[in-house]
């Protein structure tokens, strides 16, 4: 795969802890306790909250798109990747504290500096998960890559549970929270930016010591940034020649958008739909980090064995499924056409029948998440000739952050026309089955070098 060799065990695992590193600003920020938080206490409207998050997420994915390809050809003429995973971790974790200052019914330059902060940390996490996932094939042969990467994400999501208890238990549950936190002026809320940044400072640092990293090529920063930017102008030109690649790429920029939308989205519906508080809907993230971890796991030894594509195909009919299922309910309605009772102040937690359905529909989409991410950089690192790792993982971002501005800003769009966010997140779906009619012609086989 390169010239490296197989890795030791500690510098996989060093590797995995950027997952670990990386899931609690995923899990806290952009998907159960931050973004419903935004919608809910710092906009203050459920339908306008819905669509700035939407412009958020849509702002940082334009960001992504245009850079990620540039510096991932820049980190392959230059050879080594910890820097560049150095600095955007740096980035992304300065950023999330300062989400400390997002106060309920903030005025409009609070508001303003909010959602810059909230792009600001989601560019730095993902420009540094571009520079781990290039790292990939050069720790483990061909036979194991899919179990490494299953590794990798299942540890992230013990990460996520990890976090998201510590922040129930802590600081949400309690009368008399941890460090003298209070709770009316949203603190355990606003307490989730700097808990991520500090946990991802923290937890990054086993990859730095013990994984091994390229090799220095001995180019000066703008020589590598030259002969970067060439190779991959060069690589989009003659990208025709990679074709079977090229149909990936852009089936998995559908189908993981339309992935990425449903999650981000999922905790503001279910806040916007039943009134969760977070309580609720930490729990609801325990729930379904649980079961997305354990597909994580499973997923990664039977990518291995049924191949990567058949695997994603398996798991993106799945997010169909769980998004349909999502989208289904609302107005007192399950899958469209069944009464079910909606929860009042007299029910209990999860005691209504919406909210069950809800939950078992989102179950779904957890098991089959966690694992299509995985199998996706698996199948990228099958498909990629061994010489243009970086390379094309950059465009491996590009896939998933080319439409990453269309999935949330029709999220958005869609949210307003309407005033509605059953409305907005039924485009996801859209997303979802595009993705997967294309990835039914994408062979698996790997590419010879062309350059």
């Amino acid at each position: 795969m390169t010239d490296l060799g197989e890795a030791s065990k500690l510098g996989k695992f060093g590797w995995a802890m950027f997952d670990w590193a990386n899931q609690p600003f995923f899990t806290l920020i952009t998907t159960f306790i931050f973004a419903p938080y935004f919608v809910s206490f710092v906009v203050g409207d459920a339908v306008r909250g819905q669509a700035l998050w939407g412009y958020t997420q849509g702002i940082a994915g334009v960001a992504v798109a245009l850079m990620a390809p540039f510096l991932g050809s820049i980190a392959d003429a230059g050879g080594r990747r910890k820097p560049w995973i150095g600095a955007f971790t740096g980035l992304g974790a300065v950023a999330s504290c300062a989400l400390w200052f997002a106060i309920p019914g903030a005025d409009a330059g609070g508001l303003v500096l909010t959602m810059a902060m909230i792009v600001v940390a989601t560019i730095g996490v993902e420009f540094a998960i571009v520079f781990n996932n290039a790292m990939l094939p050069s720790l483990t042969g061909e036979r194991n890559i899919g179990l490494l990467s299953g590794f990798g994400w299942g540890l992230g999501y013990v990460g996520g549970l990890l976090a998201l208890i510590v922040v129930l238990l802590g600081f949400s549950l309690p009368e008399a929270p941890l460090l003298g936190i209070d709770k009316a002026a949203h603190e355990h809320d606003r307490l989730v930016g700097p808990l991520s940044g500090l946990w991802l400072a923290l937890f990054v640092v086993p990859l730095f010591v013990f994984t091994p990293d390229a090799e220095s090529r001995g180019l000066r920063p703008l020589a590598a940034v030259r002969q970067g930017v060439a190779t991959l102008v060069e690589t989009l030109r003659t990208l025709g020649r990679y074709r079977n690649i090229a149909l990936y790429l852009v089936a998995r920029m559908f189908y993981y958008d339309g992935q990425s939308a449903i999650f981000a989205f999922g905790g503001i519906y279910a806040a916007g739909l039943f009134g969760w508080t977070t309580t609720e809907l930490g729990l609801f993230g325990i729930i379904l980090i649980v079961f997305a971890a354990v597909g994580a796991f499973v997923g990664g030894w039977l990518d291995d064995r049924l191949g990567s594509k058949r695997f994603i195909t398996l798991a993106v009919l799945g997010l169909i499924l769980g998004t349909l299922g999502v989208v289904s309910i609302a107005d007192g309605r399950a899958f469209f056409f069944m009464a079910v009772g909606m929860p009042t102040a007299a029910t209990g937690l999860f005691a209504s029948e919406a909210e069950r359905i809800f939950l078992a529909v989102t179950v779904v989409l957890a098991v089959s998440g966690g694992p299509a991410q995985a199998a996706s950089r698996t199948l990228l690192a099958r498909l990629a000739p061994s010489a243009m790792m970086g390379e094309f993982f950059g465009l491996y971002a590009l896939s998933g952050k080319a439409t990453a501005f269309m999935a949330p800003l029709s999220v958005a769009l869609l949210t307003e026309v309407f005033h509605s966010q059953r409305a907005g997140i039924a485009v996801v779906l859209v997303f979802l089955v595009v993705g997967l009619g294309l990835l039914l012609f994408v062979k698996e086989e790997r590419a010879p070098a062309l350059h």
